[in-house]
């Protein structure tokens, strides 16, 4: 009898489910709180204006994010874009505020920016490479 992969694959299922589904549950608990308490969202804006004018990038994302919250009709369905776009826009507000511009600059440009892979890796021309691995680089 040949090995079948359907058993492997039926014992899997489930996991499969838990990994698919997390990231519908994370958005629906941020859903959750901004509708239990709306002031969250001021208080998430006011976070990131803490780094207005650090990077030109970063305010242009999170003007556009904002206006997202001025249509609430459709949010379910938008939510794991919107959550996302929240997520980066924090760590691109904190790089802005604690790294290095170079670092700052390189994460708004490849994960904010209009045009790249807007993953790990992928940086657009004009990154100051040298100082991210320098930044990098253990001290003797």
């Amino acid at each position: 009898m040949e090995d079948s992969p359907f058993p492997r694959l039926f014992r899997e299922s489930p996991v499969n489910a838990i990994w698919e589904g997390s990231g519908n549950v994370q958005c629906l608990d941020v859903l959750r709180a901004m509708q239990k308490t709306p002031s969250v969202v001021g208080a998430f804006f006011a976070e990131l204006g803490k780094a207005r004018g650090a990077n030109a990038t970063l305010d242009r994302y999170t003007a556009a994010l904002q206006k997202e919250f001025g249509d609430l009709g459709d949010l379910e369905y938008r939510a794991r874009d919107v959550v996302d776009r929240m997520a980066l826009a924090l760590q691109a507000a904190l790089l802005a505020q604690h790294a290095p511009a170079s670092v700052a600059d390189a994460f708004c440009a490849s994960r904010l920016g209009a045009s790249g892979h807007h993953n790990y890796g992928a940086l657009p021309r004009g990154v100051d490479c040298a100082g991210i691995i320098a930044r990098a680089t253990p001290k003797a």
